[in-house]
């Protein structure tokens, strides 16, 4: 895949490696949480998950590490456009070009999680529970929130 590319080029904002050397469709990331944000300061930890056919479907990501967040469900799973499957969105949400296309790399889902970070998206949130402190309290509840993620990632980092 493009894990060669990434490290002759890294990105900045996170880092990547395969789980195990032996297996291409799994591997660990780190976000580090964007500067200028509520998460600036973290270390999240998250699985991509590579389907056989990708680049046609998209990976699964999943944050391993405890992010409290709109577009992360509580179990971790990530739920933003460019990682959900091609094509047309039933509930019309989302035009075709804002989902998975096979031009995606980690890189630009990287980038979209980053961003994601630092400008949650409300309409369609993951955690509604997230949602409605971000919206309704987004320095106080909230901010308590994500401040505890962000401790408790500092101390798993170098576990």
């Amino acid at each position: 895949l493009q894990i060669s590319e990434l490290n002759k080029n890294p990105v900045e904002g996170f880092s990547a490696g395969l789980v195990d050397d032996d297996d291409i469709y799994q591997w660990e990331v780190v976000v580090i949480g964007p500067q200028d944000t509520l998460f600036e300061g973290g270390f999240f930890k998250a699985t991509l998950t590579f389907p056989r056919d990708y680049p046609l479907r998209p990976p699964k990501m999943k944050f391993i590490t405890e992010i409290w967040h709109p577009n992360v469900a509580k179990n971790g799973d990530v739920c933003i456009s460019i990682l959900h499957e091609p094509g047309e969105d039933k509930y019309g949400y989302e035009k075709p070009e804002e989902r998975w296309l096979p031009i995606h790399t980690v890189e630009t889902i990287m980038i979209s999680v980053i961003s994601m970070l630092a400008d949650p998206n409300g309409d369609s949130p993951a955690n509604v529970d997230a949602a409605k402190e971000w919206r309704e309290d987004p320095t106080g509840v909230f901010k308590k929130k994500v401040a505890r993620c962000v401790r408790k990632s500092q101390e798993m980092a170098f576990d």
